[in-house]
């Protein structure tokens, strides 16, 4: 069986990846934001997850957490589930998952994007990854993680790397008014990391309820990945490693 870690599994669609991993028979790691919000997945603990506490709009307790993961695994894939809709959505959304990328070798690895990533902008002129609110839009930072999954797949061809449109569903950040099936949301994500069909292994697609979709046009433009890129390292301090 596969170990997996997921992010931002204390609640919605990370918390329903992790316990299907688990129900599958997988080691899972599970992620919580603070030490407060371990009870809301001390079940999953109980039934042989393991879990790593920390905050991903801070870059040190980002830092803190890869020395958490790295102490339990090797994984087989690390599902970047976490986000937020206000507040830092940079450091969350897009910084954590770069740096994580950069700290937890893994086989795959699956990025939670979404449909609005399509009404982003592709300017990182002036951006600050790691300025905890009002910087940019969650369709911004939902493009660039997009972005970053194809540079990824490009940059790495000893990972499988892909990004998973999971749906509007009604979650704590989608809402009840939400018309998606929360169901479904989780389901493709535990698909790409666990599955031997040769379709999920060819890297850099653009998942939703494991159909591929077509991408806003800049996360396929190479110029604009390379800038991504080096906005963040230079920002970060972490350089993103190339193929092993």
């Amino acid at each position: 069986m596969d170990r997996i870690l997921v992010t931002g599994s204390t609640d919605g669609v990370g918390r329903a990846t992790a316990q299907a991993l688990l129900e599958a028979g997988h080691g899972v790691v599970v992620h919580a934001h603070t030490t407060s919000r371990l009870d809301a997945i001390a079940n999953l603990v109980d039934r042989g997850a393991e879990a790593i506490v920390g905050d991903l709009s801070r870059l040190d307790e980002v830092h803190d957490l890869i020395e958490q993961a790295n102490a339990l695994g090797p994984f087989d894939a690390v599902i970047h589930n976490a986000g937020v809709l206000r507040g830092p959505v940079l450091p969350v959304n897009v910084t954590a998952p770069y740096v994580m990328t950069a700290g937890i070798p893994a086989a795959r690895l699956i990025y939670l994007s979404s449909g609005m990533h399509r009404g982003g902008r592709p300017d990182i002129a002036g951006v600050d990854w790691m300025r905890g609110t009002g910087t940019r839009s969650y369709s911004d930072s939902k493009l660039f993680v997009t972005a970053l999954t194809a540079a990824v797949a490009r940059l790495r061809p000893d990972v499988v790397a892909h990004a998973v449109d999971p749906g509007w569903v009604p979650t704590r950040m989608g809402g009840p008014g939400a018309s998606d099936d929360l169901a479904l949301a989780h389901v493709t994500q535990v698909w790409l990391a666990t599955t031997t069909d040769d379709e999920a292994r060819a890297p850099g697609r653009y998942w939703h309820h494991r159909k591929v979709q077509d991408t806003h046009p800049a996360v396929r433009d190479v110029d604009f990945q390379q800038a991504l890129l080096a906005s963040l390292a230079e920002q970060t301090g972490v350089e993103l490693p190339a193929a092993r």
